[in-house]
Protein backbone atom coordinates (compact mmCIF):
# COMPACT_ATOMS: atom_id res chain seq x y z
CA UNK A 1 0.00 0.00 0.00
CA UNK A 2 1.18 3.81 -0.36
CA UNK A 3 1.58 5.50 2.08
CA UNK A 4 2.16 9.41 2.53
CA UNK A 5 1.01 12.54 2.38
CA UNK A 6 0.33 15.45 -0.82
CA UNK A 7 0.72 18.83 -0.16
CA UNK A 8 -1.88 19.55 -3.05
CA UNK A 9 -2.63 23.23 -4.39
CA UNK A 10 -6.43 22.90 -4.91
CA UNK A 11 -7.52 24.82 -7.59
CA UNK A 12 -10.82 26.67 -7.57
CA UNK A 13 -14.07 25.26 -8.63
CA UNK A 14 -13.28 21.51 -7.49
CA UNK A 15 -14.73 20.44 -3.95
CA UNK A 16 -12.05 19.10 -1.53
CA UNK A 17 -14.03 15.74 -1.84
CA UNK A 18 -12.78 15.95 -5.48
CA UNK A 19 -9.46 16.59 -4.63
CA UNK A 20 -9.01 13.56 -2.60
CA UNK A 21 -10.90 11.48 -5.35
CA UNK A 22 -8.75 12.47 -8.19
CA UNK A 23 -5.17 11.60 -5.93
CA UNK A 24 -6.80 8.20 -4.91
CA UNK A 25 -7.13 7.47 -8.71
CA UNK A 26 -3.79 9.05 -9.72
CA UNK A 27 -2.01 6.73 -6.55
CA UNK A 28 -3.90 3.48 -7.51
CA UNK A 29 -5.79 3.72 -3.90
CA UNK A 30 -8.29 3.55 -1.71
CA UNK A 31 -8.12 5.21 1.34
CA UNK A 32 -7.52 9.38 1.18
CA UNK A 33 -8.42 11.65 3.25
CA UNK A 34 -7.61 15.69 3.10
CA UNK A 35 -6.95 17.56 6.44
CA UNK A 36 -9.10 20.80 6.54
CA UNK A 37 -11.88 21.57 4.01
CA UNK A 38 -11.47 24.30 1.43
CA UNK A 39 -14.46 25.91 -0.57
CA UNK A 40 -15.09 25.07 -3.57
CA UNK A 41 -14.26 28.14 -5.02
CA UNK A 42 -11.68 28.64 -2.80
CA UNK A 43 -7.98 27.82 -4.06
CA UNK A 44 -4.62 26.98 -2.16
CA UNK A 45 -3.49 24.29 0.29
CA UNK A 46 -4.54 21.01 0.95
CA UNK A 47 -3.20 18.59 2.25
CA UNK A 48 -3.97 14.72 1.47
CA UNK A 49 -3.40 11.90 3.23
CA UNK A 50 -3.61 8.43 1.74
CA UNK A 51 -3.10 4.71 3.04
CA UNK A 52 -2.06 4.62 6.47
CA UNK A 53 -1.50 8.44 6.99
CA UNK A 54 -5.18 8.89 7.03
CA UNK A 55 -4.90 7.55 10.81
CA UNK A 56 -2.69 11.10 11.65
CA UNK A 57 -5.43 12.76 10.02
CA UNK A 58 -6.35 14.19 13.65
CA UNK A 59 -2.83 15.61 14.39
CA UNK A 60 -2.33 17.69 11.36
CA UNK A 61 -5.95 19.15 11.66
CA UNK A 62 -4.76 21.07 14.84
CA UNK A 63 -2.13 23.70 13.20
CA UNK A 64 -3.09 27.21 12.51
CA UNK A 65 -4.84 28.51 8.94
CA UNK A 66 -3.12 31.08 7.06
CA UNK A 67 -5.49 32.89 4.21
CA UNK A 68 -5.16 35.85 1.75
CA UNK A 69 -8.98 36.86 1.18
CA UNK A 70 -10.96 39.55 -0.25
CA UNK A 71 -14.52 41.07 0.27
CA UNK A 72 -17.06 43.23 -1.39
CA UNK A 73 -19.19 45.63 1.02
CA UNK A 74 -22.89 46.23 0.19
CA UNK A 75 -23.86 42.73 -0.81
CA UNK A 76 -25.21 39.92 1.53
CA UNK A 77 -25.70 36.46 -0.17
CA UNK A 78 -26.75 32.90 1.39
CA UNK A 79 -23.56 31.66 0.94
CA UNK A 80 -21.35 33.93 2.17
CA UNK A 81 -19.48 34.36 -0.86
CA UNK A 82 -20.27 35.64 -4.24
CA UNK A 83 -21.30 32.79 -6.13
CA UNK A 84 -24.90 32.47 -3.75
CA UNK A 85 -27.86 34.20 -4.00
CA UNK A 86 -28.13 37.78 -3.22
CA UNK A 87 -30.25 38.53 0.10
CA UNK A 88 -29.37 41.75 0.57
CA UNK A 89 -27.65 44.80 -1.07
CA UNK A 90 -26.75 47.60 1.01
CA UNK A 91 -24.84 50.76 -0.59
CA UNK A 92 -21.32 51.50 0.74
CA UNK A 93 -20.50 54.51 2.16
CA UNK A 94 -17.02 55.42 2.28
CA UNK A 95 -15.49 54.00 5.09
CA UNK A 96 -12.02 55.31 6.17
CA UNK A 97 -8.58 53.26 7.26
CA UNK A 98 -8.63 54.22 10.79
CA UNK A 99 -12.04 52.86 11.27
CA UNK A 100 -11.36 49.95 9.21
CA UNK A 101 -8.75 49.51 11.42
CA UNK A 102 -10.81 49.91 14.46
CA UNK A 103 -13.20 46.75 13.72
CA UNK A 104 -10.05 44.90 12.92
CA UNK A 105 -9.01 44.88 16.22
CA UNK A 106 -12.21 43.96 18.00
CA UNK A 107 -11.89 40.44 15.84
CA UNK A 108 -8.14 39.44 17.10
CA UNK A 109 -7.71 37.19 20.03
CA UNK A 110 -10.93 34.85 20.65
CA UNK A 111 -13.70 35.63 19.03
CA UNK A 112 -17.40 33.84 18.87
CA UNK A 113 -18.73 32.67 15.34
CA UNK A 114 -21.69 31.06 14.00
CA UNK A 115 -20.55 28.29 11.63
CA UNK A 116 -22.72 28.84 7.98
CA UNK A 117 -25.35 27.07 6.59
CA UNK A 118 -23.57 26.66 3.55
CA UNK A 119 -20.81 24.78 5.24
CA UNK A 120 -19.33 21.20 5.93
CA UNK A 121 -20.46 21.27 9.76
CA UNK A 122 -22.48 17.91 10.36
CA UNK A 123 -25.86 18.46 12.12
CA UNK A 124 -27.33 14.74 12.99
CA UNK A 125 -24.97 13.06 10.59
CA UNK A 126 -26.06 15.30 7.75
CA UNK A 127 -23.71 18.63 6.51
CA UNK A 128 -25.42 21.57 6.64
CA UNK A 129 -24.85 22.57 3.28
CA UNK A 130 -27.43 19.81 2.86
CA UNK A 131 -29.95 21.18 5.03
CA UNK A 132 -29.46 24.99 3.44
CA UNK A 133 -29.90 23.51 -0.31
CA UNK A 134 -33.66 22.02 1.28
CA UNK A 135 -34.12 25.34 2.63
CA UNK A 136 -33.88 24.31 6.10
CA UNK A 137 -32.36 26.71 8.41
CA UNK A 138 -30.48 24.67 11.66
CA UNK A 139 -29.71 26.47 14.72
CA UNK A 140 -25.85 26.74 14.93
CA UNK A 141 -24.73 27.67 18.58
CA UNK A 142 -21.63 30.09 18.34
CA UNK A 143 -18.16 28.45 18.72
CA UNK A 144 -15.08 30.28 19.77
CA UNK A 145 -12.18 30.48 17.12
CA UNK A 146 -8.90 32.43 17.63
CA UNK A 147 -7.36 34.91 15.22
CA UNK A 148 -3.70 35.42 15.36
CA UNK A 149 -3.12 37.55 12.86
CA UNK A 150 -5.98 39.64 10.46
CA UNK A 151 -4.37 42.93 8.72
CA UNK A 152 -5.77 44.93 6.27
CA UNK A 153 -3.80 44.08 2.77
CA UNK A 154 -5.87 46.87 0.60
CA UNK A 155 -8.86 48.64 2.05
CA UNK A 156 -10.89 50.26 -1.74
CA UNK A 157 -14.17 50.48 -1.38
CA UNK A 158 -16.23 48.30 -1.79
CA UNK A 159 -13.42 46.01 -1.50
CA UNK A 160 -11.33 44.99 0.48
CA UNK A 161 -8.33 42.62 1.26
CA UNK A 162 -6.95 40.83 4.23
CA UNK A 163 -4.30 39.06 5.57
CA UNK A 164 -5.58 35.94 8.26
CA UNK A 165 -4.11 33.41 10.63
CA UNK A 166 -6.85 31.37 12.68
CA UNK A 167 -7.74 28.63 14.25
CA UNK A 168 -9.09 25.25 13.00
CA UNK A 169 -12.74 25.72 12.59
CA UNK A 170 -12.71 29.19 11.45
CA UNK A 171 -15.02 30.29 9.02
CA UNK A 172 -13.26 32.91 6.64
CA UNK A 173 -16.69 34.05 5.11
CA UNK A 174 -18.11 34.48 8.00
CA UNK A 175 -15.57 36.79 9.52
CA UNK A 176 -15.94 39.10 6.60
CA UNK A 177 -19.52 39.17 7.26
CA UNK A 178 -19.42 39.84 10.69
CA UNK A 179 -16.52 42.86 10.28
CA UNK A 180 -19.09 44.13 7.85
CA UNK A 181 -21.90 44.08 10.06
CA UNK A 182 -19.66 45.85 13.01
CA UNK A 183 -18.94 48.47 10.01
CA UNK A 184 -22.53 49.00 9.47
CA UNK A 185 -22.86 47.11 6.51
CA UNK A 186 -22.99 43.62 4.94
CA UNK A 187 -20.42 41.68 2.76
CA UNK A 188 -19.58 38.69 1.15
CA UNK A 189 -16.30 37.43 0.19
CA UNK A 190 -15.06 37.71 -3.39
CA UNK A 191 -11.58 35.50 -3.16
CA UNK A 192 -10.02 33.14 -0.72
CA UNK A 193 -6.95 31.73 -0.72
CA UNK A 194 -4.89 29.40 1.62
CA UNK A 195 -1.09 29.91 1.70
CA UNK A 196 -1.04 27.54 4.59
CA UNK A 197 -2.33 24.64 6.77
CA UNK A 198 -0.81 23.88 9.68
CA UNK A 199 3.04 22.94 8.64
CA UNK A 200 2.00 22.88 5.20
CA UNK A 201 2.83 25.69 2.96
CA UNK A 202 1.45 27.38 -0.68
CA UNK A 203 5.49 27.78 -1.65
CA UNK A 204 5.63 23.75 -1.60
CA UNK A 205 2.18 22.67 -2.85
CA UNK A 206 1.76 20.98 -6.14
CA UNK A 207 -0.99 21.09 -8.75
CA UNK A 208 -2.76 18.20 -9.78
CA UNK A 209 -1.16 18.05 -13.19
CA UNK A 210 2.08 18.39 -11.48
CA UNK A 211 1.72 15.24 -9.02
CA UNK A 212 0.22 13.20 -11.94
CA UNK A 213 3.33 13.59 -13.83
CA UNK A 214 5.62 12.65 -10.96
CA UNK A 215 3.32 11.28 -8.30
CA UNK A 216 6.60 9.16 -5.93
CA UNK A 217 8.40 12.45 -5.96
CA UNK A 218 5.79 14.28 -4.72
CA UNK A 219 4.79 11.96 -1.80
CA UNK A 220 5.87 13.01 1.41
CA UNK A 221 6.67 10.75 4.50
CA UNK A 222 4.12 9.97 7.45
CA UNK A 223 6.15 11.41 9.86
CA UNK A 224 5.29 15.24 7.59
CA UNK A 225 1.93 15.60 9.58
CA UNK A 226 3.76 15.20 13.15
CA UNK A 227 7.18 16.95 12.93
CA UNK A 228 6.67 19.67 15.31
CA UNK A 229 5.43 16.97 17.93
CA UNK A 230 7.91 15.70 20.48
CA UNK A 231 10.29 12.56 19.33
CA UNK A 232 10.34 9.73 22.03
CA UNK A 233 13.16 7.16 20.67
CA UNK A 234 13.23 3.93 22.52
CA UNK A 235 15.35 0.84 22.39
CA UNK A 236 14.32 -2.76 20.43
CA UNK A 237 12.33 -3.90 23.59
CA UNK A 238 10.98 -1.10 24.10
CA UNK A 239 9.96 -0.38 20.52
CA UNK A 240 8.53 -4.18 20.98
CA UNK A 241 6.69 -4.14 23.60
CA UNK A 242 4.68 -0.52 22.73
CA UNK A 243 3.83 -1.34 19.21
CA UNK A 244 2.48 -4.40 20.46
CA UNK A 245 -0.24 -2.61 22.75
CA UNK A 246 1.83 -3.01 25.69
CA UNK A 247 2.21 0.05 28.22
CA UNK A 248 5.64 0.96 29.01
CA UNK A 249 7.33 2.61 31.54
CA UNK A 250 10.34 4.64 30.50
CA UNK A 251 11.81 6.56 33.22
CA UNK A 252 12.35 10.57 32.87
CA UNK A 253 9.98 11.18 30.47
CA UNK A 254 7.47 13.76 30.51
CA UNK A 255 3.88 13.61 30.27
CA UNK A 256 2.47 14.47 27.08
CA UNK A 257 1.81 13.43 23.16
CA UNK A 258 5.29 11.99 21.13
CA UNK A 259 6.39 11.00 17.49
CA UNK A 260 7.75 6.83 18.39
CA UNK A 261 10.91 5.96 17.55
CA UNK A 262 12.93 3.53 16.58
CA UNK A 263 16.43 4.57 15.35
CA UNK A 264 15.39 6.80 12.28
CA UNK A 265 12.08 4.44 11.79
CA UNK A 266 8.98 6.84 12.94
CA UNK A 267 6.58 4.01 14.45
CA UNK A 268 3.78 5.82 15.31
CA UNK A 269 2.13 7.97 18.40
CA UNK A 270 1.98 7.67 21.77
CA UNK A 271 0.96 9.46 25.15
CA UNK A 272 2.74 9.41 28.34
CA UNK A 273 1.26 9.32 31.33
CA UNK A 274 3.06 9.82 34.93
CA UNK A 275 6.86 7.92 32.70
CA UNK A 276 4.14 5.56 31.12
CA UNK A 277 4.19 5.52 27.74
CA UNK A 278 0.48 4.25 25.95
CA UNK A 279 0.12 3.39 22.34
CA UNK A 280 -2.25 5.69 20.50
CA UNK A 281 -1.38 5.16 16.73
CA UNK A 282 0.50 2.39 15.95
CA UNK A 283 2.06 2.42 12.29
CA UNK A 284 4.83 -0.18 12.53
CA UNK A 285 4.70 -2.97 14.47
CA UNK A 286 8.01 -4.26 15.67
CA UNK A 287 8.72 -7.89 15.64
CA UNK A 288 10.22 -9.50 18.88
CA UNK A 289 14.69 -8.66 19.34
CA UNK A 290 15.77 -12.03 19.10
CA UNK A 291 16.76 -13.99 22.73
CA UNK A 292 14.11 -12.47 24.22
CA UNK A 293 11.94 -15.20 26.12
Amino acid sequence: MTDGIINVLKPPGMTSHDVASRIRRIYGIKKAGHSGTLDPDAAGVLPVFIGNATRLLEYAATGTKHYRAEGIFGIRTDTGDDSGNILEINPCTAIAETEFEKVLQQFRGTVLQIPPMYSALKVNGKKLYEYAREGIVIERPARPVNISRLECIKLYPPYFSLDIECSKGTYVRTLLEDIAVSLGTCACMTFLLRTRAGDFSIKDSHTLEEIADAPERMLLPLETAVCKTGKLYVNDLQAFRITNGVRTTIKGTASGTYALYLAEVFLGMVTVEEEIVKPEKILVQVKQPPGLV
